[in-house]
């Protein structure tokens, strides 16, 4: 199987051409020529990206997705690549009813007529690890029923592998190879495609993140119908809205286009910074709009975390970037260790001024946010900066709502729309606000301690007052042992003394 698996892959790779991005990277050009004259008859008019993507396309699904995380490293590729393989979406054909049935049925243990009122037989949507119908509970509630590709487990087992062994080939055999690092590039894709494949996990995430935004004016979520969940097999509310890349069909349902991407900017941010829990998956697939202006998400497989020290360190950075405080910002990543302390704060601070002070002042339009990240990796990559895997995510999902703020506003002012939302925030952690929920937050802690603490204050002292008789007897007992060395010392000095004095005696007499 596995070996069947490889011969596909490097057919392939052959097909489209795979193979010359390698040879490409040889400076002395020979070994390109010895190949080319091999396979003599192979002409290529596409650039290599769109042969790449092609190529992830005829891979399958693993491969797909794959390119799809790849897309967002572009502080690995070189920008054609990363822009082509952004154009990847969950376009990946549906796998027949029967088996979606098989996986029903051997999930509930009984037919799907006895499970569900209606179930509809044609999938709604397709995507790498799973697909979507939509059904009716016994009750008669709409649902949406996710159900996990058959055999994607030792798919993605055989394609792990396989992408195992080749990125330590690349990583050989490849000049770039050491810099781009693909062994470590595969060991994160890993972790996350794995991640996806319990649709527990995810109906989970889908909760948390309906339980943060409950009775939110901006953004909708689905309800999670725990009795009919499992790991291969998610139900959650059918949602009815607009996909957000059909912006005339959004316009035409009433909706603000200029409202809803300042929406976007603030949902963004709310999640980050007021939760540490944000939808990592934002392309315009996942995203749809309901009729009443709110954003709809859907497929909730990848949730990105942030800690307190990474939404302060990314808040300070944040506001001092809007503030053009680059001395800041570049202290900001000294002092999280981030850079080497050896770093030359001006010098640090020039390099991020020359990548971002042309960007200011512009509209969304005529930004390029890839194109921004980039040039900060490679300004990273020379100060010696440490990739932050908690921010790969993050920086996943910022070229997600690029993408969309493009589609919805070109004219949006990014800056000035965040900078408010981010002063407010940084206020509640610093100020008295932020003083008085941490009050209340201890509060419940303090009225169970309170009660104890004169006995508590009794002990300490009781154990203190024989900490010191111990240290005390300690250091009497250490005398002690000192006067005893002192003597057995002087008892030595006169010993050795008398044995010199009879020595000089019997020498001289």
């Amino acid at each position: 199987m596995r070996l069947l698996r490889l011969a596909k892959i490097a057919t392939v790779s052959l097909r489209f051409g795979l193979d010359r991005m390698i040879l490409d990277a040889d400076s002395s050009g020979r070994l390109g020529r010895i190949w080319h004259r091999v396979f003599f008859w192979r002409t290529f008019s596409e650039p290599r990206g769109v042969r790449l993507r092609q190529a992830l396309e005829s891979l399958g699904p693993i491969f797909v997705k794959f390119g799809q995380m790849l897309s967002t490293r572009r502080d690995l590729l070189p920008p054609d690549l990363a822009d082509e393989l952004a154009l990847l979406q969950d376009r990946v054909p549906p796998f027949p009813t029967a088996q979606a049935l098989a996986v029903i049925e051997g999930f509930y243990g009984k037919p799907v007529d006895d499970v569900f009122r209606d179930f509809e037989r044609t999938p709604v949507a397709s995507a790498s690890v799973a697909q979507v119908h939509f059904a009716r509970l016994p009750d008669g509630t709409e649902v949406a029923v996710k159900i996990l590709r058959p055999g994607i487990e030792r798919v993605i087992a055989h394609d792990l592998a396989l992408m195992e062994v080749g990125a330590m080939l690349l990583e050989k055999t490849w000049p770039e190879g050491r810099r781009l690092k693909p062994r470590e590039v595969v060991a994160e894709f890993s972790k996350y495609l794995r991640d996806e494949l319990d649709l527990m996990r995810e109906a989970a995430n889908c909760s948390q993140l309906r339980r943060n935004f409950t009775d939110s004016p901006l953004l909708l979520v689905p309800e999670v119908y725990w009795d009919w969940c499992g790991k291969h097999v998610m139900v959650m509310e059918r949602m009815h809205g607009v996909p957000i890349s059909q912006t005339a069909a959004v316009t035409a349902q009433g909706t603000d286009l200029k409202a809803l991407s300042r929406a976007g900017v603030e949902i963004f941010f709310t999640q980050v910074f007021r939760d540490g829990f944000f939808h990592a998956d934002m392309h315009p697939g996942n995203i749809f709009v309901h009729a009443d202006g709110r954003y709809i998400a859907l497929d909730f497989g990848i949730m990105g975390t942030l800690n307190e020290v990474d939404k302060n360190y990314l808040a300070t950075n944040f506001l001092a970037f809007f503030k053009r405080d680059y001395k800041r910002v570049a202290m900001a990543h000294i002092e999280a260790g981030w850079v080497p302390a050896k770093t030359r704060v001006d010098e640090f601070e020039a390099a991020i001024r020359t990548v971002c002070e042309p960007i200011f002042d512009k509209p969304l339009k005529d930004i390029s946010f890839g194109k921004t990240l980039l040039r900060l990796f490679q300004t990273a990559r020379r100060f010696e900066m440490e990739v932050q895997p908690q921010l790969v995510l993050l920086q996943k999902t910022l070229l997600n709502i690029e993408g969309l703020g493009r589609q919805l506003d070109p004219e949006l002012d990014l800056w000035k729309t965040a900078k408010p939302f981010l002063e407010r925030w940084m206020n509640e952690q610093m100020g008295w606000r932020a003083l008085m929920r941490g009050i209340k937050e201890e509060a419940p802690s303090w009225a169970g301690t309170l009660p104890q603490l004169p006995r508590l204050v009794h002990h300490s002292l009781v154990e203190s007052a024989r900490h010191q008789t111990s240290q005390q007897e300690g250091l009497e007992q250490l005398a002690a042992a000192q006067r005893r060395q002192g003597r057995l010392l002087v008892l030595v000095g006169l010993v050795a003394a008398a044995l010199l004095a009879f020595e000089v005696h019997r020498l001289l007499g």
